[in-house]
Order: C-alpha cells, then sequence, then structure tokens
C-alpha cells in the first residue's frame, strides 16, 4: 500500500462514520500525525461544516486506550485478563481452530458478525465478504439499522431513490418524520435552514421533542409506532379536500383508485385515537401539506425500528406522489439515495465464491438467540466493525452467549470493546485514515475515495489486510485473495448496470476526491410496474397487505410504558461513548418522561428510577416535562460500560424481528417504572 510521503501538510479526506451526510474533510498532518481535522469547505454538500465527533476524531485516534498488539486471553471470560502475542501467533491460533471446527462440525459453525463501524465500502463489504463465502460460514443478514425501511420504501419506489439534498434550499414545506436530523443529518438542517431565510416551514413528527423539535417551527408528537395511520390520515383529507395532482397520479403511480377509497376508513377521528395528534392538528398538517409546494418528507430511522416498521416507512414514501412533488425541485422525499450509487457489489463481494448456495443464512438481531441455540450450534464468532454487546438488541442473552467457554471468539476493533473482553483473540485495527478506501453517502449524490493520511498505529492492521492473511493461512489459493485496494475500487466501478456511475473511474476518482452520480431529475423507476406503486401486487403476493395500512404494535407484556432508547448527540451507536470529552457533553443518561405520568408514579425531577421488563432493567435519573406523551419513555445514547452503574438499555430492547427486511424493533418495547428509596 503506498502511504502519502509527506510528513507535514493538509490532505483530503472522508469522513467515516455511520452517518448520512459522509463529510468531506481536510486532515491537518505534522510530525507524521494527525493534529486538527476541519471539513471540506468545496464539498458541495457538506461545505466545510462537520460534528463535534469528527471534529475530535484525532483524539480517538491517539487515544492511549487504543490497541496497538494482538492480544490473546489469559484469564476468565469477560475478566479483561489478556497478554500480548504476535500477528503470526494471531493468525495461527485463528486458522487452526477453524480447520478444527470445519473438519469436525463444518463451516456453518463459524458465524461472522459486522456492521458499519466504519463506512468504507472496503472495510465494511469487500475482501472480508470474499473470505467468508470462500470459507463457507454460516452468513449474517446484516438487518439492524434500515433494513425493514429500505424494504418497505422499496415497494413504493422500487429502491433507494430520493430527493437530492442540494435540490432542497428551493423546499417550502420540510416534514422531519421520525428523524433527529440537528444530531444525525446536520447538514440537511444546515440546508433546511437556508430554505428557511426564504421562507420555507419546518414540521418534525416524532415521539420526543429532542433537539430537532425544539428548532422546528412546529412539533407534532406521536405515540411509538403509529406513523402509518398519521400518513394515511393525511391521505384521507386529501383526497377528501382535492389537494391531490390527479395528472401526476394518472401518469406515474398505480393503484390511485384503490388506495382513494382504502384511506375512507383512516378519518381524522379514527386517526387522532390511534396517533395521540389531535384531530385539530392532523387537519392543518394535511392542508400544510396539500397547499405547499415543493414539499419534503425526510424519512428518518427511528419509525422504522418497530413491529411495522417496514410498513410505515411504505407508507410515508405515497404521500409525494398524491401531491406530484416528484415533479417539483426540492419535492418528494429522502429516505435514502443509496440506488443512485449502487456499485458492482458482486464484483466487491464475491457470492460465487461461495460453494453450497444454500448455506444458513443467520438474522444479526437474534444474535443472542443464535449464540444460545444447542442445535448445529455457532462454535466460532468472528467480530469486526461492531460491537454487540452494547449495541444488539436483548443484549443480555448477547452476553450470556458471548460467556459460553466452548464459543471461539475472535474480536477485531480498535479499543478494547465491551465485546472484545469476552474474547479469545484480540486484533488491533487500524482507522480510515490509515487505509485505501471509496465511499457512497446514503443521503447525498457523490462517491468518495480515501486514501492513507497517516502510518499505521502501532501494528494495527485494515479489515481487508487481515482477512488476506486468513486466506493464505487457510491456503485459499484464488485471486480473489491477491486483489488490492485498487483493484477492488476499479472493479467496483465497473458497473454496466448503473447509467448514473457511468462517468466514474479510479483516476477521476483519485484527481477529482469525490463525483456525483449523473442522475435524472426523476428516474425511471425500477419497480415492477415502472411506476410509484400505491398498491403493490408483489406485496400482495408476498403476503403482505398491497395497500398501505396501519397495524398496531406488538404487546408482549403488560408493562404500561413504550421505551424508545434513541440516539444522542455526542455518541454514534457506542463509537465516542468511552472518550472522556464526548461524555462530559453528553454528562450522563437520562430518561425522558411525561408530567403526568410523574405525578401518577410520585416521581420528581432528578429522581432515580428502575425501568425494567423480564429481559433486564436500568438505573437512570428522570426529566420531567412534556417533551414526550403519557405513556412513552425515552432515553438517548448507547452508554458504555462503567463500574456501578447500570445504564445498558439494549438489555430491555425486544429482538422480535419487524414486518419487513428482518429488520429490528428496538423502539417496539415495553417497560415498567418505579422510584428508587433512597
Amino acid at each position: 500500500m503506498n502511504y502519502i510521503n509527506m510528513r507535514d501538510g493538509i490532505f483530503p479526506s472522508v469522513c467515516s462514520l455511520d452517518c448520512p451526510d459522509q463529510c468531506g474533510l481536510l486532515v491537518h498532518k505534522q510530525n507524521g500525525k494527525i493534529t486538527k481535522i476541519e471539513g471540506d469547505p468545496k464539498h458541495p454538500v457538506t461545505k466545510g461544516n462537520i460534528c463535534n465527533k469528527v471534529r475530535h476524531m484525532s483524539e480517538r485516534l491517539y487515544d492511549p486506550q487504543r490497541l496497538q498488539f494482538p492480544l490473546k486471553r489469559v484469564g476468565p471470560k469477560g475478566s479483561g485478563a489478556f497478554e500480548r502475542i504476535s500477528w503470526t501467533e494471531a493468525i495461527e491460533t485463528i486458522t487452526s481452530k477453524w480447520k478444527d471446527l470445519i473438519e469436525k462440525k463444518g463451516p456453518e459453525s463459524i458465524l461472522p458478525y459486522s456492521f458499519y463501524g466504519n463506512m468504507g465500502i472496503l472495510a465494511a463489504e469487500g475482501m472480508d465478504r470474499r473470505f467468508f463465502n470462500r470459507l463457507g460460514a454460516s452468513r449474517l443478514d446484516r438487518t439492524i439499522c434500515n433494513a425493514a425501511g429500505s424494504e418497505g420504501y422499496a415497494y413504493t419506489m422500487g429502491g433507494s431513490f430520493g430527493t437530492d439534498p442540494e435540490d432542497t434550499i428551493h423546499t417550502k414545506l420540510f416534514i422531519m418524520w421520525g428523524i433527529n436530523a440537528v444530531s444525525t443529518n446536520m447538514h440537511q438542517v444546515t440546508i433546511a435552514q437556508a430554505a428557511r431565510k426564504n421562507g420555507a416551514k419546518v414540521v418534525v413528527i416524532d415521539v420526543h421533542k429532542n433537539q430537532t423539535g425544539r428548532w422546528a417551527n412546529w412539533f407534532i408528537p406521536i405515540l411509538p409506532g403509529t406513523d402509518s395511520a398519521l400518513a394515511l390520515g393525511l391521505m384521507h383529507i386529501l383526497y377528501a379536500e382535492n389537494l391531490v395532482d390527479e395528472e401526476f397520479l394518472k401518469q406515474y403511480t398505480v393503484g390511485d383508485a384503490e388506495l382513494r377509497e382504502h384511506v375512507k376508513d383512516y378519518d381524522p377521528l379514527t386517526v387522532s385515537a390511534i396517533t395521540g395528534v389531535s384531530v385539530e392538528d392532523i387537519y392543518k398538517l394535511a392542508r400544510m401539506y396539500g397547499q405547499t409546494s415543493p414539499s419534503l418528507i425526510r424519512i428518518g430511522n427511528g419509525l422504522q425500528h418497530h413491529d411495522n416498521g417496514g410498513m410505515n416507512v411504505r407508507t410515508l414514501a405515497c404521500l409525494p406522489a398524491l401531491t406530484g412533488q416528484w415533479l417539483k425541485k426540492g419535492g418528494g422525499a429522502i429516505k435514502g439515495n443509496s440506488g443512485y450509487l449502487a456499485f458492482n457489489s458482486a464484483a466487491v463481494q464475491r457470492p460465487d465464491l461461495l460453494q453450497n448456495k444454500q448455506t444458513r443464512v443467520i438474522n444479526m438481531n437474534e444474535l443472542g438467540k443464535t449464540l444460545l441455540k444447542k442445535e448445529q450450534p455457532i462454535s466460532s464468532l468472528y467480530v469486526y466493525s461492531s460491537n454487540p454487546a452494547i449495541v444488539a438488541p436483548n443484549v443480555t442473552k448477547v452476553r450470556k452467549g458471548l460467556m459460553r467457554e466452548d464459543l471461539f471468539t475472535v474480536v477485531h476493533d480498535l479499543f478494547l470493546t465491551e465485546t472484545a473482553m469476552f474474547a479469545d483473540i484480540v486484533l488491533p485495527a487500524s482507522s480510515s485514515f490509515e487505509s485505501t478506501d471509496f465511499y457512497t453517502s446514503y443521503w447525498h449524490h457523490y462517491l468518495q475515495i480515501q486514501q492513507p493520511v497517516i502510518e499505521r498505529y502501532g501494528e494495527a492492521k485494515s479489515n481487508m489486510e487481515v482477512f488476506k492473511l486468513l486466506a493464505e493461512e487457510m491456503g485459499f489459493t484464488e485471486q480473489a485473495f491477491t486483489d488490492t485496494e485498487e483493484d477492488m475500487i476499479r472493479q467496483a466501478l465497473n458497473q454496466e448496470e448503473n447509467s448514473f456511475l457511468k462517468e466514474m473511474t479510479y483516476e477521476s476518482l483519485l484527481d477529482k476526491q469525490y463525483i456525483k452520480a449523473n442522475r435524472p431529475f426523476f428516474p425511471n423507476l425500477p419497480t415492477p410496474s415502472g411506476k410509484i406503486e400505491l398498491f403493490s401486487s408483489r406485496m400482495e403476493k408476498q403476503g403482505y397487505d398491497p395497500l398501505p395500512t396501519y397495524r398496531p404494535l406488538i404487546r408482549d407484556n403488560d408493562l404500561p410504558f413504550l421505551f424508545i432508547p434513541g440516539p444522542n448527540h455526542n455518541f454514534l451507536n457506542s463509537t465516542f461513548s468511552t472518550n472522556d470529552k464526548h461524555m462530559k457533553l453528553e454528562k450522563e443518561p437520562k430518561l425522558y418522561m411525561n408530567s403526568v405520568d410523574a405525578e401518577t408514579l410520585g416521581i420528581e425531577e432528578n429522581d432515580l428510577v428502575r425501568i425494567f421488563n423480564d429481559r433486564g432493567d436500568c438505573l437512570i435519573k428522570v426529566v420531567i416535562g412534556s417533551n414526550v406523551l403519557p405513556g412513552v419513555l425515552i432515553t438517548q445514547g448507547l452508554w458504555a460500560d462503567a463500574s456501578g452503574a447500570k445504564r445498558l438499555v439494549n438489555a430491555l430492547t425486544p429482538d422480535r424481528i419487524a414486518d419487513m427486511g428482518g429488520g429490528a424493533v428496538f423502539f417496539s418495547g415495553r417497560v415498567g417504572c418505579e422510584k428508587i428509596k433512597s
């Protein structure tokens, strides 16, 4: 790998965090070390603005707790007792164990577990996929984040195709639905703020009046999991009051007549009783949406993390068609935009290397169940770019599985994470600034490249390097395991099926750093009909309601509160949760409760309470007010383990599977709450 030779200077870079904004960066380096990270003012979307998480990234890179050498466990699992070993010993130990397991139990006894701790394509879904395909390991269904919503949206729109964020400077009405954009999509907020100076309005619909709700012109609180009902209530009014674009519906949609009849059942009084939104506000919002153009719905992650999450997003995706917003510059919706940047994933991942096409698939949301199964057990777990001992649902069950003495666990990470504490072998990971990779945003339309800026930290290695070492030791001789980063990027960009990438080459990326997809204003949609599908025959054949429909959440216990463990401002999942600066900025975990519930339970501001269900419990201080509806409890942030603290919120979350895509249902759990007596 060719490292940048200059020791001092300012170098272009890309933010690798799992965030839609995927900022362009400028990295300042002195004496071989990064001394400052700032936004690239020339980047056409992010324009030099970055969040605190990235601004302070150098503290994470040079954190004294960062791993420098491979380790092996020398004490009980979970004790943190490790000793340094060489890379040679680490690779030989791993491959020797795997060869033995393959001979005795078969390759499916081995399970990879990863997600997008690093959003680089080669880091997240490159040589790792090639290796585990060739190995024949159990396949991981990576569905913990956006799977339900992506499938729901695709039933309506055919794929991840949304409005160009750059066009939203022209938007006159923003509906931020189920997204805390101030904390998780700051550049959409920046654009909306500029549009507000030209008269645009911002409406936020959410379960919590968080920073985004407080920033909005109008905040509408909604009961968790009722988003599709509200959207159907808006459709009821739009049709009833002739606020729909009949010509657009006729030309660009299928199912208009069926939907028009269907939404008659979702009158405002019925919808108000379901959602907690007043009849008056339902009318006001519907008329505002029907009479304001261009209007944009920014569909967030929150509403898809429910039992009905796929249908929630499927339903919202229909709304812009009713008012013809897709033909208005700045109108439409954004759930994601990765369809425009779809690269040649088969060339990168090489599914052809998987010899047994019937190899079992394991949903990552069921990791706890999987690790505790007696039949066809998982005997080895390889974890990278994720921290399931914090982020997985029903995490108490996950940790019980990780404690199995007969489970050979390898963790490849920058830090000795909560998951790494259970590992037999720990491998030090390089950061994104130490590797070559390419990046595709799931919000804006730019593909970007990262070249190494700094030398490796200690003996850290990238995912790609480690899997090539493992492949060599396993005796894999295919050309796929000798490809370089440059080779794989070229293969990824060799994508004849996606005309939006036709002008992108490895050379042009090196030259320009970022290139925009060559997209039309409104694409030909890859739905079965080629149109926006308000009625989906494909859904009907697959056993779903073919029309957008509200289905209530599963009630898995009789406890009184719906529990939403949402994101906070200064962490990204568990990343940064151990960093002193970020913990000081976030201060401490809080539980948000409506004052009506607090009075009923005799709870006062800053009281310590216990929230609980049959999966686990947490101890947390209360913030009382009107920022959540009665019957709803909200926390923010995945806080790291700490001695004497009991704040593992995913101990409470269900590991059920959502209605579509195998998605997670983090936000559909129920809890009880009681005051801790002093």
